[in-house]
């Protein structure tokens, strides 16, 4: 999500501790860092997909107090006293659109900076879109981009470690800008790789070309090379589509999707179903 100005309506807050914090990009790339923080109390709950807000204490910009921004939780709660909450936090800059100078990302480089034992104000947890089905015999399609995978990252951690035995489906389409970025799935701790001999699950993982656009080409590239099956699953009323990540990934499966149902009318009435039926989820930011 994009960072948004400090909301003053926040009262809220829950204190934790940054416990461990690694870079899980080479030194190469852009820095994505995987970030465990530790609430002492073990009286935060949270469900897997939900995001909590991080106060960055100021004073910054039009006289704001705290800077207030949201990150989606990459891990399945473990219930054992206390609780920690990972996050996925890729270091960001913006360009100033008058001066054309190039600024850091004030919760990015916060969170990126902070080392263990440092304090950070959370609020939330907030509700998320993205629900597991309660049935296990439901298929999971999941597609997403960028950091946009850490919902299903605790999905996944669920569905197979805490939960067991998942019955249905899991399909999960990512596209990366380059092929570092891919640690997203199969970062330093392999903690995706491990799920790959679950007869159910299926990871299809694709890199874009630099020249043509951004990781929502990459996402295009694995979607249209696996068209038929994913249609074939959307048929399937046991279904659940979940989209992450860039907004434009929402476009871009739209416009595979009505290829395979003959036209955009078409597509548009299958989606309207899903919708109706709550077996479409969509956490998009720009």
């Amino acid at each position: 999500m994009s960072d948004p100005l400090y909301e003053p309506g926040v009262t809220d807050t829950t204190q934790a501790i940054v416990q461990t914090t690694a870079r899980i990009t080479p030194e190469t790339t852009e820095e994505v860092r995987q970030i465990v923080l530790r609430v002492p109390e073990s009286s935060l709950y949270f469900l897997e997909g939900q995001h909590v807000g991080v106060l960055v204490p100021g004073p910054h910009a039009f006289g704001n107090k705290a800077h207030h921004r949201y990150y989606t939780i990459a891990n399945a709660r473990d219930g054992d006293g206390g609780v920690d909450l990972e996050l996925l936090v890729r270091r960001c800059f913006y360009i100033d659109v008058v001066s054309g100078e190039q600024y850091p990302g004030v919760a990015s480089n916060f969170l990126c900076d902070a080392r263990p034992g440092d304090p950070v104000t959370l609020t939330g947890p907030y509700r998320s879109p993205f629900r597991i089905p309660a049935d296990n015999t439901c298929n999971l399609l999941l597609l997403g981009t960028g950091t946009g995978i850490a919902p299903f990252r605790a999905f996944l951690r669920h569905i197979y470690e805490k939960q067991k035995g998942w019955k249905g489906k899991v399909r999960l389409y990512y596209g990366a800008r380059t092929g570092t970025e891919l640690l997203y799935m199969n970062d330093q701790n392999d903690d995706l790789t491990q799920y790959y001999d679950q007869k159910t699950f299926q990871a299809i993982q694709a890199v874009h070309n630099p020249l043509l656009g951004d990781e929502s080409e990459a996402l295009k590239r694995g979607i249209e090379d696996n068209a038929k099956e994913i249609w074939k699953l959307i048929q399937d009323p046991k279904t659940h589509v979940y989209l992450a990540g860039l907004e434009n990934n929402a476009t871009v499966f739209d416009g595979v999707m009505a290829g395979q149902a003959g036209s955009e009318a078409k597509w548009q009435a299958v989606k309207d179903r899903l919708l109706a039926e709550k077996r479409w989820s969509e956490l998009t930011y720009h």
